[in-house]
């Protein structure tokens, strides 16, 4: 039985707990199966993350998780940064990116643009929308993908 969303809720408050106190912020955990089980945590803090972040990080989730036995299968652990142009999936992605500039990609054309950009401006968990630039409120069920935009 694959459990990845108890896995992923439980190595994210281990997480967070290692984290207290220190500049890095916990930006996500996914537990996937590909060809093997991927653990991954994403990491961030002003400036950006270094390998040396990585590592110390790694090394410390490696020692609870052993302790703790809580992954019965065998599982390749990986310790990043989440990237420049992240997606936004779950709840606590749209709650800490308000503020900043998000590509929408909808389903469906809507007013001739299948690519929305503005800046995020509001969640609603309830209903499942976000909203851009305080008044464009879209309905995460029309959306093929929210990213964090990228200016060159």
């Amino acid at each position: 039985m694959f459990v990845a969303n108890k896995i992923e809720d439980d190595v994210f408050k281990i997480t967070e707990q290692l984290l207290e106190g220190s500049e890095l912020e916990l930006v996500d955990v996914t537990y996937t199966r590909e060809k093997d089980y991927y653990l991954r945590v994403f990491i961030d803090k002003e400036g950006g993350i270094g390998i040396d972040d990585c590592q110390a990080l790694s090394e410390k989730i490696e020692e609870v998780l052993d302790k703790q036995d809580l992954i019965k299968d065998s599982y390749i652990l990986e310790v990043s940064s989440p990237g420049l142009d992240r997606v936004l999936s779950k709840e606590r992605d749209f709650v800490r990116e308000q503020g900043k500039t998000v590509d929408v990609t909808l389903y469906a054309q809507r007013n001739g643009e299948k690519v929305i950009t503005g800046v995020l401006t509001a969640y609603d968990s309830a209903g499942k929308t976000i909203t851009l630039d305080e008044d464009d409120t879209i309905s995460l069920k029309d959306a093929a993908q929210v990213r964090l935009h990228i200016d060159f």
